[in-house]
């Protein structure tokens, strides 16, 4: 709850006003059944001027309670939403801090899930207590002590009913509460198969898995609906359980309060608001029962929410001045291990390069290429030794400066729904069309842009299905280059092109990006060949350096690899 009350702090104005309404409807609730015992006596004693006067005090209370009860719930809305919008924010913030480690220990859907679904929990939550939460006691205690006053000789019908429905919501609330975890778990898993499988639907289809996708997604979606039945029952048994206690209570009301009318025959006028004092513990009850089902599956969200709040990015910049890095890369005895493997991915790796050197990096797949090129930005930390970018540790770096530095563009091109310009200037914010112009020109993508209607501001749809592969690819590359970063990093980012729109990015990064450093990762030779100097990695072991011809002539690994592509080089 600290969580809650901490973002509650910025609304405090609403939450006063919220709290004021809900006394003012409780005191209209709990006078209404006084002046119902004051109609039916005036009416038993054909009063008519008293039974018009509190008639029109009835109405005018009526009012009021609608009044206080529309204004509560616009305080309690506008509370509710923004602090769950605050916290949403603070937790998508939180989540930009994370590394890839964190990422992949949560999982996509899962922390999607927890900015939705359990923040809507937690919305709820606030909702109804500041709806509920000051009206429970003041209405029960309310409601107990004027039904003691109106009939006290009855007041074990209400210790009898207060008994029933504490044990009615102790029993139920016992066993709903173990579900709600489950169910908040397995809403994980079926909004990760539905993302995996809406991602995948042309793969999917390609190999007609219809059947056993859904076949997965029926026995998560099964287990999802067997906990929400179980919940569901447990909910629909109780109420009616409340109901029967509450009517068994009237029931014997009357049946005791006939005794008494032969002795006293006012009490028939206090039987009326005695009854509606039963219903009001009651419902005070019922509404405090439904205010703990809420907030066991709240603190649920809650919970998971904390989860992420109280993680600890792996990696953590330090607080240092921003500075302007050279372009010079040193790996020193670099070794790498992801979390919960056995093997190092990277083992021992060492190698320098200077400021404008274009180096490319091959090896067989798995050799640990990618996971080389994603320690440079920091994207993952070395188990053991440095890497230096313009002589200096890059754990002793701002990320501004670092960021500024070292661009990295990936082998699977990800832009985001906008469109042409807004994904450009993620790599240069301040970016004009002239430098779009620049960096599409580098990446070959200003021949495709210059055909579209809009050109720069052309629409960029969800995951970017608007256009090819290849088209991508170069929108990436521009992305990566419009900065002029010192250090260029290509993930084997020209896989989707074709051998000449591949060369002519080449050449255009030779003329154009001189003082940049570019490091080529690539599965084929004829990408690197160029190379001022490759380096050959094999099982996470830097294995050979040199340029293409030294390496065909020296070096086993390089040669393989070689041989292998030679026919299609060569063609």
């Amino acid at each position: 709850m600290d969580l809650i009350l901490k973002h509650v702090r910025n609304y405090l104005g609403p939450v006063i006003i919220s709290l004021l309404s809900v006394i003012v409807m409780v005191t209209a609730s709990l006078w209404q059944p006084k002046l119902l015992q004051e109609v039916l006596e005036a009416i038993l004693q054909e009063d008519n001027d008293k039974m018009q006067g509190l008639g029109i005090y009835l109405i005018g209370l009526a009012i009021l309670g609608l009044l206080a009860g529309i204004v509560n719930t616009v305080a309690s809305a506008r509370v509710a939403q923004g602090v769950s919008a605050d916290i949403r924010e603070e937790t998508f913030r939180k989540i930009q801090t994370f590394s890839f480690g964190n990422i992949e220990k949560f999982s996509a859907g899962n922390l999607v899930v927890r900015l939705t679904n359990d923040i809507t929990q937690i919305q709820t939550l606030i909702m109804i207590s500041l709806q509920s939460l000051f009206r429970i006691p003041i209405l029960f205690i309310g409601s107990f002590i004027l039904a003691m006053i109106t009939l006290p000789k009855l007041w074990w019908v209400i210790v009898l009913l207060i008994i029933a429905v504490v044990i009615i919501t102790a029993l139920s609330f016992t066993q709903m509460g173990k579900h709600f975890m489950i169910i908040q778990k397995l809403i994980d898993k079926v909004n990760g198969l539905a993302k995996e499988n809406l991602l995948g639907i042309r793969v999917v289809k390609s190999f007609v898995q219809e059947d056993a996708e859904l076949s997965r997604f029926k026995t998560v979606s099964d287990k999802l609906t067997k906990h929400n039945i179980i919940v569901g029952t447990l909910f629909s048994v109780m109420i009616p359980s409340f109901m029967l206690a509450a009517n068994l209570a009237v029931i014997g009301s009357i049946f005791f309060v006939s005794t008494l009318v032969k002795d006293d025959p006012t009490v028939i006028g206090g039987i009326a608001s005695f009854m509606n004092y039963l219903m009001q513990i009651m419902m005070a009850i019922i509404i405090g029962g439904m205010m703990m089902m809420m907030t066991s599956r709240a603190a649920v969200s809650l919970q998971r929410i904390k989860e992420i709040l109280n993680t600890q990015p792996d990696i953590i910049y330090p607080n240092v001045p921003e500075e302007e890095l050279e372009g010079s890369l040193q790996f020193d005895h670099v070794s790498f291990r992801y979390p919960g493997d056995e093997k190092d991915t990277l083992k021992d790796v060492s190698f320098q390069i200077q400021p404008g050197e274009m180096v490319g990096i091959v090896g067989a797949t798995g050799a640990g290429k990618s996971t080389l090129a994603q320690l440079i930005p920091r994207l993952f930390d070395p188990t053991e030794g440095t890497i230096r970018i313009g002589g200096k540790d890059i754990k002793t770096v701002n990320e501004h400066s670092l960021r500024q530095t070292v661009s990295f563009v990936l082998q699977k091109a990800i832009l985001f729904s906008g469109t042409i310009s807004q994904n450009l200037r993620q790599g240069k914010k301040d970016a004009t069309e002239k430098d779009m112009s620049q960096a599409t020109q580098i990446a070959q993508a200003k021949e495709f842009i210059e055909k579209l209607a809009d050109r720069y501001e052309a629409p960029v749809e969800e995951r970017s299905n608007n256009f090819s592969g290849g088209q991508k690819q170069r929108l990436s590359i521009s992305r990566g280059v419009i900065g002029e970063p010192k250090i260029l990093i290509l993930d084997d980012s020209t896989s989707a092109l074709d051998a000449r729109s591949e060369k002519l990015v080449r050449e255009a990064l030779d003329q154009d990006l001189k003082e940049t450093t570019t490091l080529v990762i690539a599965q084929k030779i004829s990408s690197v060949v160029r190379a001022n100097r490759i380096l050959v990695l094999d099982k996470g072991q830097l294995v050979g350096e040199g340029t293409h011809e030294e390496l065909v002539r020296s070096n086993a690994v390089y040669q393989e690899i070689y041989e292998t592509q030679k026919g299609t080089e060569e063609e």
